[in-house]
């Protein structure tokens, strides 16, 4: 079989997933606090034929010939980009300005991390996701509270009646990695520590190079249309290509096998 084939195909299976990374970034072009994902290829092995090097009667040669085996898909990764703000006037929705994960706690016991700040209050007045899952520190409002005020510092003020100022209910922190793009996708919004991420800082707001909080707002995706526009047209004529040159490998072995004595 002619390696062209084989080399082609490689080909064909990487732009295929590139396609697929493209669509799932524009499917959440509007999902607050989504990462877009990227991807890496890396070329696999080679023969070689003739070294760089090899020595003839003249000397030796400059170059050699070596032969590729194709490409190979070796990461997709998220990218933490800021995403844009969106204003919303909702006092429990958030938006964090620079780096950090909220922390927020499953149905296991185990913590997972998330840049989406779209909080509620459930019938014990707790902030929790829009699954439920409690943030963490637990944050409780009172049911009788008239307002919340959320600092930038992540400081929880809360105004009740008979009171003439507000009193601070807690202290929201944040999160953050040495390898943000080693996280474990869940899902929902959602990651998990690995290995590859390393172990969380946990700190306050504004503080050891935390971001700061911004109360009213969500973050946007950060998925460019325009740039995955662009990398999708990449990515189809990269496809075809190897679809081409499958299909010329495939005439000139019918030129072969038509070949007569």
């Amino acid at each position: 079989m002619m390696r062209a084939l084989s080399v082609a195909s490689t080909g064909l299976a990487a732009q295929q997933l590139s396609v697929e990374v493209i669509a799932n970034n524009l499917a959440n072009v509007s999902t607050i606090g989504f990462k877009k994902s990227a991807w890496d290829f890396q070329d696999l092995l080679y023969q070689t034929l003739k070294s760089p090097g090899t020595t003839t009667e003249v000397g030796t040669t400059p170059v050699g010939i070596q032969l590729g085996s194709g490409v190979r898909a070796v990461s997709v990764h998220r990218t933490f980009k800021q995403g844009a703000f969106q204003e919303t006037q909702n006092a429990f929705d958030l938006a964090v300005e620079g780096e950090g994960f909220f922390q927020v706690t499953l149905p296991d016991g185990s913590v997972a991390y998330t840049r989406t700040g779209a909080f509620k209050l459930d019938s014990e007045g707790n902030m929790v996701t829009p699954e439920g899952y409690p943030i963490l520190p637990d944050i409780t409002i009172p049911s009788d509270a008239l307002s919340v005020t959320i600092d930038p510092d992540g400081d929880v003020f809360v105004l009740t009646p008979g009171s003439g100022t507000p009193t601070q209910n807690g202290t929201i922190e944040l999160a953050r990695f040495t390898n943000p793009s080693g996280l474990t996708s869940m899902g929902k919004n959602l990651f998990q520590e690995t290995a590859a991420s390393g172990t969380p800082a946990t700190g306050a707001p504004g503080l050891d190079g935390f971001g700061t909080l911004l109360q009213g707002s969500l973050e946007g995706s950060n998925v460019n249309i325009a740039e995955e526009m662009v990398n999708m047209i990449v990515a189809q004529r990269a496809y075809e290509l190897n679809s081409k040159a499958i299909q010329t490998a495939d005439d000139m072995m019918a030129v072969a096998n038509s070949l007569k004595r």
